[in-house]
């Protein structure tokens, strides 16, 4: 595996390949990020990974600092799995050129959008910033990050021409979904997450059965769990899978959610 850390070297080094895969990440790979990993190489005779903690999409500063970084394990990782390319720039380097800023509509600021200011306008303009230097066709994300890979689709897939292949999401044996940010939590902790994908589990289901009289519970569920784990749940939601309207049950659907527990934010949808 080649691991590049300059713009100026990547150019030199993927010019002229054009069947690349893309996988950007913020590093601490896991079996979600194997997962997209694999899906790349399945279609593409080669694969490129990006590791790029991004300092514009965290709303706090501590939240920048704690998140979690290990290289050394990330490229041992990704030298098992036969990944070509590594590219780990620096902020310096990613952020020396001008490039367009983004600015979500009303209609766009829901949920994360609407409880972490700024975050998807960062995330936007770092894609934007990968995509023109890395100039793949495919793009290879996971849909735990739903509403992330619904506005990267919106904003960047016409613009570059892209394809956003989509893959489900990986959850460990206690159905939480995996996350670098599972990392910092502690071991009780980790046994409550699981719960609470079971209990959201089991609201999906019993909304496929109840339909839209259903959706008027989630304010009792929401309290009720919050209660019970003692957490707070910044949203607990039905929308719409294609355009992320609430829900009205006659199209395909998920149940979004967002908390906090031991001081760390979890999102998943179901």
């Amino acid at each position: 595996m080649k691991i590049i850390t300059s713009i100026f070297d990547l150019n030199k080094e993927i010019k002229n390949y054009k069947n690349i895969g893309f996988v950007p990440t913020m590093g601490g790979i896991h079996d979600g990020h194997k997962s997209l990993i694999k899906a790349s190489q399945t279609k593409k005779n080669k694969t490129i990974v990006s590791i790029f903690v991004n300092p514009t999409q965290f709303n706090k500063k501590d939240d920048f600092k704690k998140y979690p970084r290990n290289i050394k394990k990330d490229i041992a990782l990704l030298e098992k799995l036969n990944v070509e390319y590594l590219f780990a720039p620096s902020a310096i380097d990613i952020y020396k050129f001008k490039a367009r800023k983004f600015n979500l509509d009303q209609r766009d600021k829901i949920l994360c959008a609407k409880f972490r200011k700024g975050h998807f306008e960062g995330v936007l303009n770092v894609m934007n910033r990968l995509m023109t230097i890395i100039k793949s066709k495919d793009l290879y994300m996971g849909e735990k990050d739903y509403q992330q890979l619904y506005l990267i689709k919106k904003f960047l897939s016409k613009k570059f021409k892209v394809r956003i292949n989509s893959c489900p999401t990986i959850r460990i044996n206690n159905n939480i979904a995996l996350s670098t940010r599972n990392k910092l939590l502690k071991k009780g902790s980790i046994k409550k997450a699981s719960e609470i994908a079971l209990f959201l589990k089991k609201i999906k289901y019993r909304s496929k059965l109840q339909g839209s009289k259903f959706a008027l519970n989630l304010p009792y569920y929401k309290k009720k769990l919050e209660e019970k784990y003692n957490i707070k749940i910044d949203y607990l939601e039905f929308r719409d899978e294609k355009n992320l309207k609430l829900n009205n049950f006659k199209s395909k659907y998920r149940l979004f959610v967002a908390y906090n527990i031991d001081n760390v934010r979890l999102i998943d949808n179901y």
